[in-house]
């Protein structure tokens, strides 16, 4: 399944003086952003999300080094590695996240549809199959 996730080519600008890549709203972000944050100084075999939202729809770029990113809808577990500043990967709700692997200057950006909202959370990987599995009946 997983059609609830993709990954992207952002589009590079670039000339002899360096490249640039413009990130809006409603053009290669499809969503209204309401928060933006970002990972970095992951210690060494620490994993981090392990949860998924019930609403809230993110998209992840990997601005510097690498973090390999295992999506699940419940039904199939997909590994993607974000390993360019030129790719994005955009995270419907309903998907459980876990990130693993960070290399010592992965600098993970994220932008996300909704402030933050512990409600919003699903931080149990059995609640998340048996809500799944309700949203389906």
């Amino acid at each position: 399944m997983l059609g609830a996730k993709e990954l992207v080519d952002l589009r590079v600008i670039g000339d002899e003086r360096g490249s640039l890549i413009a990130l809006e709203q409603g053009q290669n972000i499809p969503f209204d952003i309401k928060r933006a944050y970002y990972i970095f100084g992951t210690q060494p075999d620490v994993s981090r999300g392990f949860h998924a939202h019930r609403r809230l729809e993110q998209m992840a770029i990997c601005v510097s080094g690498s973090c390999k990113m295992i999506i699940d809808d419940g039904e199939t577990r997909e590994t993607v590695l974000l390993d360019s500043s030129t790719k994005a990967l955009i995270i419907r709700n309903m998907l459980w996240r876990e990130m693993h692997e960070f290399s010592p200057d992965c600098v993970l950006l994220v932008f996300a549809s909704e402030h933050f909202n512990e409600s919003d959370y699903i931080r149990s990987y059995d609640q998340f199959i048996r809500e799944v599995k309700n949203g389906k009946a």
